[in-house]
């Protein structure tokens, strides 16, 4: 499936390419945004596309093989931000991406249990080979009180207490089938047992929050972030523009209250007083830019 880029008119503006200027995109993807921010830089202009996914550098390699003498793809963690730089001889920095969202292509094709809408593995990983924690192991091993923390926390689910308890209930032979629990819609159905029937009608399928809330735990998403927004200030050249797009409330307080902080010290001055949000043409045509929140700040 296509995978449609959010904000993509919006960003550029946050950006504002110039050619043979050079920018990251720290969650490459499907090169959405990438390709939009190369076309404005030619005829030198480089890009630095990374991804934890080696499925979706393949992708992007081949989408945007048109731009592959100024595109450069890295198959890593943001986290590791300098270190890659460095590895790759990357500088000059005009402006860096951050897309918190992820693909059409991994929600519905990557067959890693992403979605609750299809019947796959309880995975979640977006790199199998350097992860060992899966969606699996958290709902089958860990604890009572850490698996409604997370839910709690990283999906901010109102019923997290409640759908912890049937996860343990469901592992108990006594109060439940005492099986491994291995699919999404295993969780699916463990989740609605959980809830009330109301909640099950709520414009957010019941569901969302605690995927969410696994996807976001196995990944290390919010501590990543923490670690990259600094390195991203390091590394931008003065007058360069950091762009963040988020899709849930705690993304966004990460980034909004950094972004303060640097502007209190002197470092940054931000140009979103307020985030910039998708127009409804946007959402009728994109559903998931909804969420999308856009924070952009320049170094000073």
């Amino acid at each position: 499936m296509k995978h449609i880029p959010v904000l993509t008119k919006e960003v550029l503006e946050a950006l504002n390419p110039k050619p043979n200027e050079n920018f990251i995109d720290c969650t490459v993807g499907q090169g959405g945004h990438a390709k939009l921010i190369l076309e404005k830089t030619g005829p030198n202009g480089k890009l630095l596309g990374i991804d934890l996914d080696p499925e979706q550098i393949k992708n992007c390699k081949e989408l945007l093989k048109v731009f592959e003498n100024r595109l450069f793809l890295v198959n890593d963690s943001y986290a590791n931000l300098e270190d890659i730089l460095k590895n790759n001889n990357f500088e000059k920095i005009s402006g860096v991406l951050l897309d918190l969202g992820m693909s059409s292509w991994q929600l519905e094709e990557s067959g890693k249990g992403f979605s609750f809408q299809a019947d796959q593995p309880l995975d979640m990983r977006y790199d199998q080979k350097r992860n060992d924690l899966t969606a699996e192991i958290i709902v089958n091993e860990w604890l009572e009180e850490k698996i409604e923390k997370i839910i709690s926390e990283y999906g901010e689910e109102k019923f997290s207490r409640k759908i912890a308890k049937k996860i343990i209930d469901q592992r108990n032979p006594s109060t439940g089938s005492g099986q491994r629990i291995k699919t999404t819609f295993e969780l699916v159905e463990i989740i609605k047992d959980a809830t009330p029937s109301f909640y099950w009608h709520s414009k957010i399928h019941y569901a969302t929050r605690t995927f969410q809330a696994l996807r976001i735990a196995v990944n290390g998403e919010l501590d990543s972030l923490q670690k990259a927004l600094p390195q991203i200030i390091s590394i931008l050249r003065p007058g360069g523009r950091i762009a963040v797009i988020s899709f849930h409330s705690l993304e966004d307080r990460i980034a909004k209250q950094f972004l303060r902080n640097k502007e209190k010290e002197g470092l940054l001055k931000i140009l979103t007083k307020k985030p910039v949000i998708a127009l409804d043409n946007e959402h009728r045509d994109n559903p998931r830019a909804r969420s999308a929140k856009l924070r952009v700040a320049i170094k000073l």
